[in-house]
């Protein structure tokens, strides 16, 4: 049988245009001082040009439209662009491209800023980041981030719930290219984190990292829909996944009906000099 690999592959990156308003419901935000330090990193000048790669429902928008930055968001998914065209159509400074970052055509030297939340795994970095280190101004700032669910070993609910991603999805995703345990601070997880190399082999300079950790709590129903948002579970045979989630479901609601979700915050940046 043929290995399975990650069920995050890049042929299944339109699959956030079935689920736009379940994933603007449930998929967590970012911190204040997440956006603060990217934006004092960067310190923008009047009329300075960002871009976001894959702005999704616009969960990183806002801050940087706020700040004064002209956005224009590149989104691949048609549904997800006309979401953020309604949310965003108070600003004049807000514009969509609907294309897939990789085929788009950039000017060079046009863009202060680009960033990126969540979303840069599901482009082929070497073809991405050539293009926004041609595209960046001198000065200009290349910025991803994401969030990472991190594990609460030893919590009862947490290993019931381990038990059945044992079960039913370890058993359909074999393959090896999962680490066993995240380091976020790792340079040498940059990889797998962000798909992409260290951004100093891209020509970047002054890089920075920082983390910052949260922790919400999510209701039964809140939980199963943020699984539905997840490529990877909706991509599961549907046998393996509905046992997953039925067993899901039982075990929170046996442990009250709510679920914690710690979370990790990983930015990553550099600049072109």
């Amino acid at each position: 049988m043929a290995e399975v690999k990650t069920g995050w592959e890049r042929d299944k990156k339109l699959h956030f245009d079935t689920v736009v308003t379940r994933y603007d419901k449930v998929r967590p935000g970012y911190p204040a001082e997440l956006f603060a330090d990217v934006i004092d990193f960067a310190k923008p000048t009047k009329k300075a040009k960002a871009l976001e790669i894959g702005a999704g429902t616009g969960k990183a928008t806002a801050p940087f439209l706020d700040a004064g930055y002209d956005v224009t968001a590149v989104e691949i998914g048609a549904n997800m662009a006309s979401f953020l065209r309604e949310r965003f159509k108070a600003y004049t400074n807000f514009h969509v491209t609907v294309a897939d970052f990789e085929d788009i055509v950039l000017e060079d030297e046009s863009v202060d800023l680009i960033y990126s939340a969540t979303a840069f795994h599901w482009i082929n970095a070497d073809v991405g980041c050539p293009k926004i280190f041609r595209a960046l101004k001198k000065g200009g700032v290349f910025a991803l981030f994401r969030y990472n669910h991190v594990p609460r070993d030893g919590e009862v609910l947490y290993e019931e719930l381990q038990a059945l991603y044992e079960k039913y999805y370890q058993s359909y995703y074999t393959s090896s290219q999962r680490p066993v345990k995240d380091d976020y601070g790792n340079p040498n997880q940059i990889l797998h984190r962000f798909g992409c190399k260290t951004l100093d082999a891209y020509g970047f300079a002054d890089i920075t990292m920082k983390l910052y950790d949260d922790e919400r709590m999510c209701s039964t129903d809140e939980y199963m829909e943020l699984l539905e948002t997840m490529s990877d579970h909706r991509h599961m045979p549907e046998e393996n996944r509905t046992a997953l989630y039925n067993g899901i479901k039982e075990a929170i609601l046996r442990h009250g009906g709510f679920c914690a979700d710690t979370l990790t915050y990983q930015l990553y940046m550099g600049r072109k000099l």
